[in-house]
């Protein structure tokens, strides 16, 4: 698997994402070869991967309690 950040283009009445040659190298792409495409908007990677935590404590509140109880090793 290749990852690879890329911009939309317009083609025709289409719209099209070009990869680029050293992607599509690393990939064995070709010329008709299908793929399976996930698109992800980058507005928030990191909230799009874990999520928004909903806590019942402050953070504040929980860093105490963690170093109360010696989490750090």
């Amino acid at each position: 698997m290749v990852e690879v950040t890329a911009q939309i283009r317009r083609w025709g009445r289409s719209l099209g994402v070009v990869i680029p040659k050293g992607a599509s190298d690393k990939a064995k792409l070709k010329e008709g070869k299908k793929v399976r495409l996930i698109i992800s908007d980058d507005q928030n990677p990191i909230r799009e991967t874990f999520g928004i935590a909903k806590l019942k404590k402050p953070t504040k509140r929980l860093l105490r309690e963690i170093d109360r109880e010696g989490w750090d090793g």
